[in-house]
Formats: C-alpha cells, structure tokens, sequence
C-alpha cells in the first residue's frame, strides 16, 4: 500500500510517499479499514518534530483521525462488518491506504456526514465538548471567548458553546477568519493582536467572561485572565502562540479564577467510559444536523506536507482533509 512515512524529525520536508507493507489481519478487537480520508491536525506538526508527549522514532507513518470502509475484522469483532462506513481512531498509521483501529475506537457514520467531515469530526468535536460542558461546566447563557476561533478546534468550540445557549465571542487575526466566525454563530468576533480586553468588557458591559477556551496561550494569557468574571474558569488547551505562559496567581486568587487543563488524550485514557458516552452524544448531535465540520481544503496524500504547512502557518480555517 502507499502511506505517508516521517523519515526524520523536523518540518514537512520529512514527509514522503512511499510504498510500505500492508498492515497485518486484525486481531482480537480490531477492524482494517480502507482509509478514503485523513484529517490533518497540529498534534501531526509535533508530532513529526519530535515534541508530542508521545514520541514514536522515525520513520513512521504518521496520523491519528481517519474515515473508510471496514475491510476485515477480528475473530471476536462483532459491532461492525466488512463494508460499513467508519469513522476510526488510530495511535498511528491514518496516513496510509490501509489502517488498523481496535473497534471499540470507530463509529459509523451518521447519514449527514461525507467521510471527509466524519474523519475530521471526532478529535476536534470531543475535545471541545468535554473542555467547554465537562471542564468548563457550561452554562445557558454564560459569555464565552474562544481563542483560534477560526482553526480546528475552535469552529467546533463555536458551535457546540451555542447550540448550549452561551454568548460567543471570537477572536481571529484575520477579517476573513473572523467572518468565518461569525458565519459559524459567533455573536462577535475580534481581533486579538493590538489587544482585546478593552472591547471584551465593552461587549459584556464591563462584567468580564464566564469562561475562555484557550489553545493559543503564550502571550496572550495574561490578558485573557484581565478579562475574567468573578469565578471565571480559563480553559488551557495547547500553546499555538509559542511558550506556555506563568499564571499570575494573584489574578486567580483575587477574582476566584479557575486556570483548567484540557487533555482529550487524558480523558480517553483515564475514563474511557466518558470519552464513549461523549462520542455517542456528539454523533447524535451529528445526526440530527446541528454539528458538522467546515473543511477548509482537501490535500492528496502525496501532497500531505504541503497540509502541514498550512498548519504551520496557521493558514488552515476549520479542517484540513488528505483524500
């Protein structure tokens, strides 16, 4: 089969086409898929330079979310058959023709979804559900900023805030990402970059947020916290804008701040369980039409690092897809 494969660590120059063996026949638990199509995400960007927690050595075919057809099972697999539409989850590999996946890690897919939104759902759409409903404890009508609003996980993080009545303010450093925005429910959306705390307490009337969901970080941290409400929850998901940020803990403790991680590999890890119930909540939502990823651009897998550049460059809106 042909699969993408990291040969060194680094950038998108690492990449390359090659031909590889096939995976073997499933085992016990897990099912091969055909893959019609792979998201591409910012976690592959580490990943490929040797930063992600997890560290596989090179080469290896990189990827973790995926779509397809189920081709073969294993012995005791008995929730899915050859020829369903999946989507799957997978520690490696996405980025190839064929992939293993244990079964109790893919789903079919719901009637609204192409394989192309459906290999791009999941990843983005759990971990915007747990860190705003489960982390963030989400209330109708609290007023919610979320940072990279235009990117992955952020057009996900709009819609699931509003179908649970908060009041949306964006931020995006474009005025094509922030239309992006607004076109996704955001009641507002901003830019960012001379500064933000000014026009966020004019939006809220000079109260602050309830909670900021925040992938960006870095620089912008210590801004965010100026902006919080009495009691408002930050929610600290991943640091696109350079280094990790110190908190000021006098700012924490004056105002009854909560600073909280949000790690959906840690969940899937540590409660399993939750990680299910959540997918199946999500694909419901799916189903019913209120839920569905905005792809910003379809790549061929031969021209996968030209998609982990884009996200480099923080050019991708919503997701990137390899088809």
């Amino acid at each position: 089969m042909k699969a993408v494969v990291c040969e060194a660590f680094g950038g998108p120059e690492v990449l390359a086409l090659r031909e590889v063996p096939d995976p073997p026949a499933p085992g016990a638990g897990e099912i091969q898929v055909r893959i019609r199509a792979r998201g591409a995400q910012y976690v592959d960007v580490l990943m490929l330079a040797g930063k992600y927690q997890f560290r596989p050595e090179p080469p290896f075919v990189p990827g973790s979310e995926a779509a397809g057809e189920v081709v073969a099972i294993g012995p005791d697999v008995t929730r899915l058959k050859i020829g369903d539409r999946v989507m799957s989850r997978h520690r490696l590999g996405a980025f190839a023709e064929l992939g293993n996946a244990a079964a109790e890690h893919c789903d079919l897919l719901p009637t609204t979804l192409s394989l192309e939104e459906a290999a791009v759902f999941r990843g983005a759409y759990s971990t915007a559900y747990h860190a705003l409903l489960q982390r963030g404890r989400l209330k109708e009508g609290e007023r919610v900023l979320i940072h990279g609003a235009a990117g992955g996980i952020g057009i996900p993080a709009i819609q699931i805030a509003k179908l649970f009545g908060a009041e949306v303010i964006a931020t995006a450093s474009t005025d094509e990402k922030r239309a992006v925005c607004l076109a996704e429910g955001a009641d507002h959306a901003i830019d960012y970059r001379t500064g933000f705390r000014d026009k966020v307490m004019e939006l809220t009337g000079g109260r602050g947020l309830d909670i900021i969901y925040d992938p960006v970080n870095g620089p912008t941290f210590e801004e965010s916290l100026r902006c919080l409400a009495w009691g408002g929850r930050i929610l600290v998901l991943g640091f696109l804008g350079g280094p990790p940020a110190a908190a000021r803990t006098n700012y924490l403790l004056i105002k009854g701040i909560e600073a909280i991680g949000v790690r959906i590999g840690g969940l899937n890890e540590a409660h399993p369980e939750i990680a299910a119930a959540n997918t199946k909540a999500l694909l419901d939502l799916a189903g019913q039409g209120k839920l569905k990823p905005r792809i910003w651009r379809r790549f061929r897998l031969d021209k996968a690092s030209e998609a982990v550049q884009a996200l480099i460059d923080r050019k991708v809106i919503g997701k990137a897809v390899l088809v």
